[in-house]
């Protein structure tokens, strides 16, 4: 049977819990609810949960080494089950991206990630990401200390239902199509249109 090795990056421990950096692990969690994989059980430096989806055996990874070490916990699971490069999916929190925005890629570079920036270093830069909009602040001199915050309230809500949708589409990228994934996770992340008062007609007359 094939193997995915799916990490989810973020930093361990309840103060980071809620942070924008730790939009991964969330990503895995929600992963791990809707297709019942896990229980998770402590290896390769982190949090590891098994099972199957669209055929393939699925290796939920949450590193427990801090951001900047993600790579040591993933080299040690790609080495333990002979795992390429190719058959690694890695789930981030992207700066680069608007909010709320998903998009998934093979290879790349690392743009001061210092999750990504471990992993390229450990096994070469061709493994596979989900990268998760948290946009940018205002000043580059503030990216440390937002990444290191908490979701804003308003934020809250909005990113669960993308999570959520990287969960429920997550079987397309498990089988290799790409596009689709994140076509569905934009239908399924779309704001839901107000419906009009009864007896009046929607505004494009439809």
């Amino acid at each position: 049977m094939l193997m995915l090795l799916v990490a989810g990056l973020g930093n361990p421990g309840p103060e980071y819990e809620g942070n924008r950096h730790n939009v991964g692990y969330l990503a895995i969690d929600a992963i791990a609810k809707r297709h019942g994989l896990g229980p998770s059980r402590r290896r390769f430096q982190g949090k590891l949960a098994e099972g199957e989806i669209a055929g393939v055996r699925i290796l939920l990874l949450k590193p427990m080494t801090y951001m900047n070490r993600s790579g040591d916990a993933i080299t040690a699971a790609t080495a333990f089950y002979k795992i390429t490069p190719a058959r690694v999916l890695v789930i981030h929190d992207e700066l680069d991206l608007e909010f709320g925005k998903v998009r998934a890629k093979t290879g790349g570079g690392t743009a001061g990630h210092n999750g990504l920036r471990s992993i390229d270093s450990h096994i070469g830069p061709g493994f596979r990401r989900i990268r998760i909009g948290i946009g940018r602040p205002e000043s580059k001199d503030d990216v440390l200390n937002y990444v290191l915050q908490d979701f804003a309230k308003a934020e809250c809500e909005p990113m669960g239902r993308v999570v959520a949708a990287v969960a429920e589409a997550f079987p397309l990228i498990v089988a290799g199509h790409d596009a689709e994934f994140m076509t569905k996770v934009a239908l399924l992340t779309q704001p839901e249109r107000p419906k009009p008062p009864k007896g009046v007609p929607p505004a494009d007359g439809v």
